[in-house]
């Protein structure tokens, strides 16, 4: 795949990148080993203050970048906004709390005096230089969301961005520099997938996050575990959305439309699978295509486009495959199904399936376009079996106001988060990431900015 910036609403090559030579490679290897040498030895007020800076210029900088993601990828403006906007909240919760999720953790004095020492305490040291492969779905969070704790903790990042979002990969380093960060504390690397090996094997790299394709994922996570290097994989999601009788139904059904259709239905957390109580389900399914059937699809720098086009000739491709398995075998088109009239980029309608059944390839594979899936389930149990039957097990969003359904949830749904009555969000304050072939290791909260570090036991015996 090329190095360029393709308009997914026209089709249009707007610029082409030339991959970095491999002696470029080697100087920011290099720059960035130097560099760690002498970041890893700052303290968290002068992390915290780059990293603030680095906020309050993403937020004076919001409509270029804004309009850099919409270019590349696709999402609609208002979207491409709140992107940033979030980016820039992330970065200042780090910036203010990483110096009390990585505070040194002291051990109860009796397990101490146990160990037969006079003291002893837990501190979290940084790695090295961590190597982020990231996608293009969410151009700007997917990497904030790993740079800033990354940072805070003292290490430096070398971004491998997707090759169909190379301005925004380097809007991102520019970033980092313009708000002060030392050469070399984060450098985007534009290099195609065929040059990460190299990358992930050399002595200089310490760690390895992802976030991806499956497919993409087992590459990555073969190489660093052939050199014994700590990955943080986060993968794909076929999210179930849980209806039951109790549920607020006009709020659910507003709330399952945003959760399917939101990045233009490109999101490992939307919800693609809906599971709905066979006593609301008739009702759920027509509210449901109605409002699907009703978004507008359109240019995504208007802002009243809801729904813009894919960002990959690809990408729609695969996704008509699955429709046109599905329906081959038996499934309802409701609403879509079909590109549609008019515009030259690569749209593809708002549609929702029924009469889904396991011999479909849809039950079992990743929709990543705006295709809902609608099941009907006869209890709680049923929808909870249909759910699991995945897979995936990144997130799950269920809507019931009974205490005992959603103890039942907790306790047997098969993710990496359960949201009831809303829909999935990530947030700096919660660990994200899945179980299963959604990956593993978490992002975000404490327990993301711990995963790459080193946690060090000190002893003294005197």
């Amino acid at each position: 795949m090329p190095i360029a910036t393709v308009n997914p609403a026209t089709g249009q090559t707007l610029e082409t990148f030339a991959p970095l030579s491999l002696d470029e490679v080697e100087r920011r290897l290099a720059l960035a080993e130097r560099t760690y040498a002498s970041w890893r030895t700052t303290g968290f007020p002068e992390r915290a203050r780059l990293l603030h800076r680095a906020a309050d210029l993403l937020d004076e900088r919001q409509e270029d970048i804004a309009r850099t993601m919409t270019l590349e990828m696709g999402k609609p403006i208002g979207a491409a906004r709140a992107e940033a906007a979030k980016c820039a909240k992330a970065m200042r919760w780090y910036a203010d709390r990483s110096h009390t999720l990585l505070a040194d953790e002291r051990p109860a004095p009796e397990d101490v005096t146990d160990s037969g020492g006079t003291g002893a305490y837990v501190r979290y040291r940084p790695l090295g230089p961590v190597l982020a492969v990231m996608p293009w779905n969410f151009p700007f969070w997917q990497v904030v969301r790993f740079a800033a704790p990354a940072l805070m903790a003292g290490n430096v990042g070398l971004l491998k961005h997707a090759s169909n979002v190379p301005r925004t990969a380097l809007a991102l380093e520019e970033l980092f520099l313009a708000a002060g960060y030392p050469e070399g504390c984060f450098q985007t690397l534009l290099i195609g997938s065929a040059g990460v090996e190299g990358v992930i094997r050399d002595r200089r790299v310490a760690a390895v996050t992802l976030t991806g394709s499956e497919g993409a994922g087992r590459a990555v996570a073969a190489v660093a575990g052939d050199e014994v290097k700590k990955t943080v994989l986060e993968l794909g999601g076929s999210d179930p959305f849980l209806v039951m009788p109790s549920a607020d139904l006009p709020a659910a059904v507003a709330k399952a439309v945003t959760a399917r259709v939101q990045n233009n239905g490109q999101s490992c957390i939307a919800a693609k699978r809906f599971i709905v109580h066979a006593e609301v389900y008739a009702a759920f399914l027509a509210a449901f295509t109605d409002r699907m059937r009703e978004l507008v699809v359109g240019d995504p720098m208007e802002e009243a486009t809801e729904v813009g086009p894919l960002a990959t000739s690809q990408g729609r491709a695969d996704l008509e495959e699955l429709v046109a398995d599905a329906v081959a075998q038996g499934a309802v088109v409701e609403c879509g199904g079909e590109r549609p009239e008019g515009p030259t980029g690569w749209y593809y309608l708002p549609t929702v399936l029924s009469g889904v059944t396991p011999g479909m390839r849809i039950h079992h594979e990743e929709a990543f376009g705006p295709v809902a899936t609608v099941y009907r389930a006869e209890s709680l149990a049923e929808a909870v079996a249909i759910a699991n039957d995945s897979p995936y097990g990144l997130s799950s969003n269920v809507w019931t106001t009974d205490p005992a359904e959603q103890a039942e949830c907790v306790r047997d749904l098969q993710a990496g988060g359960v949201f009831f009555n809303g829909m999935t969000a990530s947030h700096p304050a919660f660990p994200f990431g899945g179980i299963k072939r959604s990956g593993y290791g978490r992002e975000l909260s404490g327990h993301g900015i711990r995963e790459f570090c080193n946690i060090t036991t000190v002893w003294n015996g005197r």
